[in-house]
């Protein structure tokens, strides 16, 4: 009994490898095309008798993607592959053959004319304008790669991929703006930063995003020295920060930021609730610091103000800093006594001294007693300079000085200012 079941065996083993490795006709006409309009699946069909088939994506020069179908006998001569299939920016042909998943292949393969499966050019160097609430974004779209398999039966007008606006706001995930356009401009409706935005590429392969704009909020500050010598150069130091959107998983956040190379101007008022005028400008610096330089000239506010700034991949919202106020007090250029401070008995000293802003007003002498300060004389002030004659009478070491009270230089306040103490020495 064990011996003609193993002879049994042995002829259906025999039988079944000779099914798999006989060779059948191969299918022949192999076709492609799209299924439909809506570019979602490739459908093949082919001819042969009836026989059952076996289904699989061959790359041409790209890595075959490990796609295979059987159909059995009997069935139509044609198939629907999901592109999703095809992996993107590849050469592929499809292969039709005849076999089972039991039994194997028993003919050679049927090869569909070669395609390629090039994705969508990823748009790039957008650009967004404010108009109102709205935003008027721009991109550019690079030209079409080289096309090696041209006029394949899978092929469409390149410009028949879309690009369609993605944006993500804080503590939102990323959503599409609308549908999608052939266009490279497109006008998005109350779109206000911060907000990430980003266009998604697509056409009949695959899609991809590019094309992004980070949509940035600012806000500036300065701080101007209280008080500051008239006529001479004064920094001022500020910083302006940065709320941007950064999207990771499914939620975008808000987060700080600076960016260096933004610029700044910088405004001074001369009296509150006057214009604003330029007073200089700059950029800011890593860390979003910068430094501005001007000429004190009187008291004043100033601010810096970022205009918008718009170009290639982000935004930046205008803003003006907090009003700083910088006193200015009288220069002093020059002070002491004419010939020196050294003099003989009963001569006649003349002490000097020159300011700015030239202004026509009067200084006051002083003689320092031991104790305070004593005014002697007053003296008039003309075009910036005073100057003042007496007798030293007395041998001996004294000190004086000149009172320079405050004036006024094109409507604004400059403080008055004392010079240091002027020693004479009489012999």
């Amino acid at each position: 009994m064990r011996r003609v079941v193993a002879v049994a065996l042995a002829l259906l083993v025999g039988a079944s490898a000779l099914t798999a490795c006989s060779s059948d006709p191969m299918p022949t006409g192999v076709s492609i095309g799209w299924s439909d309009k809506s570019h979602q699946a490739v459908q093949v069909s082919w001819k042969d008798s009836d026989a059952p088939n076996r289904i699989t994506i061959q790359g041409v020069v790209s890595t075959s993607p490990s796609y295979v179908k059987y159909l059995p006998a009997g069935e139509p001569n044609t198939w629907a592959i999901p592109t999703s299939a095809f992996p993107p920016d590849g050469n592929y042909k499809i292969a039709v053959e005849i076999g089972t998943s039991i039994g194997g292949v028993s003919s050679k393969a049927a090869l569909s004319p070669m395609f390629d499966t090039d994705g969508p050019q990823r748009p790039s160097d957008a650009v967004a304008v404010p108009s109102g609430k709205d935003v008027v974004v721009t991109w550019k779209v690079p030209p079409p790669e080289p096309d090696f398999s041209p006029g394949d039966p899978l092929d469409v007008p390149h410009d028949t991929q879309l690009y369609v606006p993605v944006v993500g706001t804080p503590g939102q995930p990323f959503r599409d703006l609308g549908t999608g356009t052939t266009a490279t401009r497109q006008v998005v409706k109350n779109l206000r930063p911060p907000y990430f935005f980003q266009l998604r590429a697509t056409n009949e392969w695959t899609s991809l995003t590019g094309g992004a704009i980070a949509g940035r909020t600012s806000y500036s500050s300065i701080s101007a020295p209280s008080l500051w010598t008239f006529g001479t150069q004064m920094t001022l130091r500020g910083r302006t920060v940065l709320q941007q959107v950064s999207c990771a998983d499914s939620r975008c956040v808000q987060q700080q930021t600076t960016a260096p190379g933004l610029p700044v101007v910088l405004q001074a008022q001369s009296r509150p609730g006057g214009p604003w005028v330029e007073a200089g400008r700059g950029v800011t610096q890593l860390g979003g610091w910068f430094d501005l330089r001007v000429t004190a000239a009187g008291s004043r506010n100033y601010r810096v103000y970022l205009p918008l700034t718009s170009r290639a991949g982000f935004l930046v919202t205008p803003s003006a800093s907090a009003a700083s106020l910088s006193r200015s007090r009288v220069q002093l250029t020059n002070a002491g006594y004419a010939g020196g401070n050294v003099r003989n008995r009963n001569d006649v000293v003349t002490a000097v001294v020159t300011v700015r802003p030239i202004a026509n007003q009067q200084a006051i002498f002083q003689f320092w007693t031991g104790k305070a300060w004593a005014s002697v004389k007053q003296t008039p002030i003309k075009n910036g300079q005073a100057s003042l004659a007496f007798k030293a009478t007395r041998p001996g070491t004294f000190a004086y000085r000149f009172l320079v009270p405050g004036s006024q230089y094109q409507g604004t306040p400059v403080y008055g200012y004392a010079t240091p103490s002027m020693v004479l020495r009489v012999r």
